[in-house]
């Protein structure tokens, strides 16, 4: 497998900020540091839309709030919604290498009406996901707002890499919305 650099998390900001700070502050911290509930969704290396189906017993549907082609790859803002209640669950950057992804898992996509994982799962891509690093999330007003929270909030989130067919293919910021 490969070794790139690991997802900078200053450079998947950057991808639709121009400042972090109007979405965030961000603090590295140690997976013994988060509360309980924050561990299960975040320290591990599985797919996040897997991981939140099965923590708030719902399925997700992905909303796209921008997007981005440049260069060979594929970047999109989004957040996940509980199919149960339309409650948002998580905030994410996403950006794909498409020359990594076969024609049709990119159309699907693309077509941004399925969560990445959900498609990669469905058409049986071969993928490893690598936790890089988990974080403490200071939510801007912005991100207040796309989460659904009273500002100021504090939550947590993490930077992975998706590998597929032994290849770095899917870079990730992902923030989870508070939990009680």
């Amino acid at each position: 497998m490969t070794s790139p650099a690991p997802p900078d998390l200053q450079t998947l900001v950057s991808l639709f900020y121009d400042d972090p700070r109007r979405l965030a502050s961000f603090d590295e911290v140690k997976a013994d540091a988060l509360p309980p509930a924050y561990q299960q969704l975040l320290d591990h290396h599985d797919h996040m839309t897997v991981t939140v189906e099965a923590f708030h017993s719902s399925a997700v549907d992905v909303e796209v709030l921008e997007r981005r082609v440049a260069e060979g790859h594929y970047s999109r803002k989004i957040i996940l919604r509980r199919q149960s209640d339309g409650r948002v669950v998580q905030f994410g950057i996403v950006r794909l290498n498409l020359e990594q992804l076969q024609p049709d898992v990119r159309r699907e996509i693309e077509s941004e009406r399925t969560p990445l994982g959900r498609v990669l799962i469905e058409h049986d891509v071969m993928r490893e996901v690598q936790l890089v690093a988990l974080w403490r999330v200071g939510a801007s007003r912005e991100l207040a707002r796309w989460l659904e929270l009273p500002q100021p909030s504090v939550t947590y989130g993490r930077t992975a890499l998706i590998y597929c067919h032994g290849e770095p293919a899917v870079e990730l910021l992902e923030i989870v919305a508070p939990v009680e």
